[in-house]
């Protein structure tokens, strides 16, 4: 077992500035172009953590609450929540800020999930998360279930298999 890291190591902060090459026609960022933005703060969390290469495995619903306007300074926030064993859900927050305005207003935020690969692209062992402040202990406590979730989701897990995510519905083995 590799030794536990504190969430708080994988800290990543990313900004960016809504340039006319970003947005759609209504001068709003494109999603895709915040999406591509979000992997990589990600990614960089996911990568402090593991001090190893990561590839995106998945991406958790990304809803849009809020439009991001050209010249908006958006800042990406990502911390690794809890390590498995190849791999690791990071949290990512989005902020866009009209400077002139005086304004900075929440617009999104994801769970990515990311496997630690070695030189050849085979999964290789993360390290444990530790976590610290209370939100860290949320996101880890309920890390496992969002993770059931993915796996059943995605085929990977049959529902009847996935222990935590059946007692979050008050479903008890043997029902």
């Amino acid at each position: 077992m590799l030794q536990p890291k504190y969430a708080r190591e994988s800290l990543t902060t990313m900004t960016e500035m809504v340039l006319p090459n970003d947005t759609n026609t209504l001068n709003n960022l494109m999603g895709g172009r915040l999406l591509h933005w979000m992997d990589i703060c990600a990614a960089i969390a996911a990568q402090k953590h593991s001090n190893r290469i990561v590839v995106t495995a998945s991406v958790d619903n990304v809803s849009f609450s809020e439009p991001i306007k050209l010249g908006n300074i958006v800042t990406m926030q990502a911390k690794v929540t809890r390590g498995f064993n190849s791999s690791m859900e990071v949290n990512i927050e989005v902020w866009a800020e009209d400077i002139p305005a005086g304004t900075r207003v929440s617009t999104n935020r994801a769970f990515y999930t990311f496997v630690a690969v070695d030189q050849n692209g085979r999964p290789i062992e993360v390290p444990p998360v530790i976590p610290e402040t209370e939100q860290e202990q949320q996101l880890f406590e309920s890390a496992l279930r969002r993770r059931q979730l993915r796996l059943v989701l995605a085929g990977r897990m049959k529902p009847q298999e996935a222990k935590e995510l059946r007692a979050l519905f008050g479903v008890v083995d043997g029902e």
